[in-house]
């Protein structure tokens, strides 16, 4: 998958900004749904 981001990045000349951006984004939604399942098995649902 970062390869497939890079690629993306570098296509569309997102720029520095740009590209860290488009690193983050997922990288935060897949720590929520990481936090999400931690936080349910701590609370038993």
């Amino acid at each position: 998958m970062p390869f497939i981001i890079w690629q993306l990045a570098r296509e569309s000349k997102a720029g520095r900004r740009g590209t860290f951006v488009l690193f983050f984004v997922p990288a935060f939604g897949m720590l929520g749904f990481i936090a999400k399942s931690i936080i349910q098995k701590i609370l038993g649902l």
